[in-house]
């Protein structure tokens, strides 16, 4: 019984030290951050739904980190100093890649060796530009310009835009208190677009709501938007 015991505390023993010896590696400490930006310009998404892939190649079967991007177009990484293969899945986000200049496809290479700050150009089919949010108490008026970036066979028509009031900072769809949408078909100068909602009231009482402008491409899931802007009521 003795021996059993000792085999028992000796295996257990075995197992706590290679168990320690795992969890001893060091933690990934280099930081790749940057933005999607089309022509130095950010490419403001819904926040958490757009993401991309690092894999590191050499370990056999591995799996990606999924890198969320931010609403502002904005992405941070904690990695291992290493070498990794950069991809945008097709489903992701309301642009194209662009072919990266090294390979010549749509795969990106990075070498991470300490902090690394490199955004990410990347073709959308349309910008929002020139955003004007006015408001007169509740009364929310929204202006803006539709420029279209993509114009060859890849080209899509907008299936529609909207203007969201959000309680806080983080905007779109899924928070916003107040939305209002015109169809894209419904839209008859894409240089001089206008959308206009009643702010309603908030519970509790709050002193300002965020809004921003949102572009639905038609045939692609993720929308692109304009910058987060502040209403003081």
């Amino acid at each position: 019984m003795k021996i059993i015991v000792r085999s028992i505390l000796f295996v257990a023993l075995v197992a706590g030290i290679a168990s320690c010896k795992k969890d001893n590696y060091p933690a990934p400490a280099s930081t790749f951050s940057g933005r999607l930006v089309y022509q130095g310009e950010p490419v403001n998404v819904s926040y958490n739904d757009v993401y991309f892939e690092l894999w590191e190649p050499g370990w056999g079967k591995s799996t990606a980190i999924n890198v969320n991007v931010s609403q502002d177009g904005s992405f941070s990484a904690l990695l291992f100093n290493a070498g990794y293969k950069l991809i945008i899945p097709a489903s992701q986000g309301p642009f194209r890649s662009i072919p990266d200049k090294g390979t010549g496809t749509d795969t990106m290479l990075l070498n991470v060796s300490g902090n690394i700050k490199q955004d990410i150009e990347v073709m959308p089919y349309y910008m929002i530009r020139t955003p004007k949010f006015t408001n007169t108490g509740r009364s929310l008026t929204a202006t803006f310009r539709i420029d279209k970036i993509i114009t060859d066979a890849n080209a899509r028509n907008v299936e529609k835009v909207a203007l969201y009031v959000c309680k806080n900072q983080f905007v779109d769809g899924r928070n916003s208190i107040k939305t209002v949408e015109k169809s894209g078909s419904a839209i008859t100068d894409p240089a001089n677009v206008s959308l206009q909602l009643d702010i309603p009231d908030v519970v509790p009482a709050q002193k300002s709501v965020f809004a921003r402008i949102g572009l639905k491409v038609a045939g692609v899931e993720d929308m692109i938007f304009s910058g987060v802007q502040e209403i003081v009521l």
